[in-house]
């Protein structure tokens, strides 16, 4: 039986006090409690369409923005997808997804090879989405990508409403990275000539 691929991080600074548990191997459940309701929103989402299971526990500074709860959630979410991952043998390693949102199109590309990347590509029409700064889904991702060792691209095609352009982009990379990270019944080791990733 294979070795389950879970990892729980525990991140405590001046300006958050966050545990996430991933476990990669899931079905999609979430328990998630950022005090930042779109974020919950996203999250689930993200849980939802990867089939992994997600627990977040945020206390953050939501008396200065939403910023420092949502990017460090972001950088937990990138450490615990590597953690889990290990050596990453037998993996797909690769992604990608064209997904629709109502108006919105996006297209979502990863790959999971051990260097970070940001390729982003996705403005958003209107600075908020009620309370929450729409800027913060680029800075949750890049925080995901950079901690998570991946090469991550996004690039909208078109959107009107940033609600929906989010939630296509969330979903996406859900999508996404539950591609690249599942295990290949044909693949041997590490997916890399160089023998690690």
């Amino acid at each position: 039986m294979a070795e389950p691929r879970t990892a729980e991080i525990v991140r405590k600074t001046r300006e958050t006090d966050i545990r996430l548990r991933l476990d990669v191997d899931g079905s999609g459940r979430s328990e998630v409690a950022t005090g930042v309701g779109f974020l919950d929103h996203m999250l689930e989402l993200f849980a939802r369409h990867s089939l992994m299971d997600l627990h977040v526990e945020c206390k953050g500074d939501l008396h200065v923005d939403a910023h420092h709860s949502t990017e460090d959630i972001g950088i937990c979410l990138g450490q615990a997808l590597d953690r889990a991952l290990g050596d990453k043998a037998g993996i797909r390693r690769y992604g990608h997804i064209i997904l629709p949102m109502d108006e919105a199109l996006v297209t979502c590309a990863v790959d999971l090879g051990g260097r970070p990347y940001w390729a982003w590509n996705a403005p958003m029409p209107s600075p908020k989405i009620g309370e929450f700064d729409s800027e913060l889904v680029a800075d949750f991702w890049q925080a995901v990508a950079v901690n998570g060792r991946m090469n991550l691209h996004v690039l909208l095609h078109h959107g009107r409403n940033t609600h929906h352009i989010s939630e296509a982009i969330f979903k996406g990379l859900a999508r996404t990275l539950r591609d690249a990270s599942e295990r290949d019944p044909r693949g041997q080791g590490v997916p890399s000539t160089k023998g690690t990733l």
